[in-house]
């Protein structure tokens, strides 16, 4: 495997790692910066709506950008950032380092997903975008559970980390990237949003915003979910992290596989309804560990199934646009995120840290029905094809695997380079 692929991993396993390691140090955060724990959930709000809002604009004001030069940028403003948290002194600074480390993450993700096609021969694209994007799924099995771990009495030094991470990527990049393909025209700003007009794209990308607000909703405030289970103990909470982490890479690669077999409308329907059931039963299930545990199992395996049918969803409206379907999907996930910090603050202060999860199951319900309207037969047939747009797997055209595509952040289509002409 090419080296410079698992650089560009090391890039994504570093954004991925700090965009979820918050859920899991923001009792530490909190008590240092002297807030309240659901002020603490707002850094992943500000951090997911940044990169939701900053990833088209930056896209397309850095389009004609050299490649490298653009990998190198982002990754330094991501390092830079985090170092920035590291050393925040009070909670607006470390509130405005996390907006400037999702606009690195926004401008490095997609960057890392082009830049993979073009270090590889055509038929080898797809394994290439699952080592880059892999990073994002290793992020939650490992760079999760480890930063949380590693906060547990500091949570400065889960930021640098972070930081480290980031800081090797971009040595690394800067030593062996080069020679890459010049970047040429891609899509403005209009363009990107313009399939927002199809009633049954909006409907599909509410869906996934929908989704994952409900998710959200409880995972950033896990810690406070199963605090009678873990003790506030640390070491408890990043073996449920830890475990959880697993469940997700497995939901993943089983989303996929039922997405093929059964198709994505039931992969829909059933995994949104065994999230509900979850968020709904775990106001008694992190009462234990064992509870949590069988929490941090089913959640992510239905959860993660879920996000690998939703952008197959998208992709099948319009084939051809598949990349910039994909990349609304993407934008869909991060508003979700961003507002279930705000949600999961709200249902907290309302229902307290025991009942609070029953939101998230009303949430995950709303999504499957909203689901189960955009996917019923006739709500809306593959463009150009004779499937409806609820049934089967990818259409042929997918730019990318199942278990790629639903994590990728790809505002820039990975086609969007050429390779006959090197950057200067």
């Amino acid at each position: 495997m090419p080296v410079r692929l698992l650089l560009l991993a090391l890039g994504t396993f570093a954004v991925g790692t700090d965009t979820m390691v918050m859920a899991g140090i923001l009792g530490p955060i909190a008590e240092d910066l002297g807030v309240t724990v659901a002020a603490a959930g707002q850094l992943v709000t500000v951090f997911a709506l940044g990169y939701a809002l900053l990833a088209p604009p930056l896209a397309a004001l850095t389009a004609r950008w050299p490649r490298r030069r653009l990998l190198l940028t982002a990754l330094a403003v991501f390092a830079a950032a985090n170092a920035l948290s590291a050393l925040a002194p009070s909670y607006g600074t470390l509130l405005a380092t996390r907006v400037l480390a999702a606009a690195g993450a926004a401008l490095y993700t997609p960057t890392a997903n082009a830049v993979a096609t073009t270090l590889v021969a055509p038929e080898r694209r797809g394994r290439a975008l699952a080592t880059v994007l892999g990073g994002m799924t290793v992020a939650t099995a490992l760079g999760v559970p480890l930063g949380t771990w590693i906060g547990r009495t500091d949570w400065r030094l889960t930021m640098w980390l972070v930081t480290a991470l980031g800081a090797a990527a971009l040595a690394g990049l800067a030593l062996l990237l080069r020679d890459l393909p010049a970047p040429v025209a891609a899509p403005g700003l209009r363009d990107r949003l313009a399939p927002l007009r199809d009633r049954r794209v909006l409907g599909a990308a509410s869906t996934t915003l929908l989704f994952f607000l409900a998710f959200q909703t409880v995972y950033i405030y896990l810690a406070t979910a199963i605090a009678p289970a873990t003790g506030g103990r640390a070491d408890r909470l990043s073996l449920v992290l830890l475990v959880s982490g697993l469940a997700s890479v497995a939901g993943s690669w089983l989303g996929g596989r039922l997405v093929d077999r059964v198709g994505v409308r039931r992969v829909l329907l059933t995994g949104s309804t065994v999230a509900a059931l979850a968020f709904a039963a775990l106001p008694w299930a992190g009462r234990s560990m064992p509870g949590a545990l069988a929490y941090a199992v089913v959640t992510p395996l239905a959860g993660w199934a879920v996000s690998v049918a939703l952008p197959h969803r998208l992709a099948s409206l319009d084939p051809g646009g598949a990349q910039l379907l994909i990349s609304l999907n993407s934008s869909a996930l991060y508003l979700g995120t961003a507002a279930g910090g705000a949600v999961g603050s709200a249902a907290v202060a309302l229902f307290g840290g025991r009942w609070f999860p029953l939101a998230a199951a009303v949430l995950a319900l709303v999504a499957a029905a909203t689901a189960h309207a955009g996917t019923r037969a006739g709500a809306g047939a593959v463009a150009g094809a004779g499937t409806p747009a609820g049934g089967g797997g990818a259409p042929s055209s997918s730019p990318a695997p199942a278990a790629v595509s639903a994590v990728s952040p790809a505002p820039v289509p990975a086609g969007s380079v050429r390779a006959d002409r090197p950057e200067q």
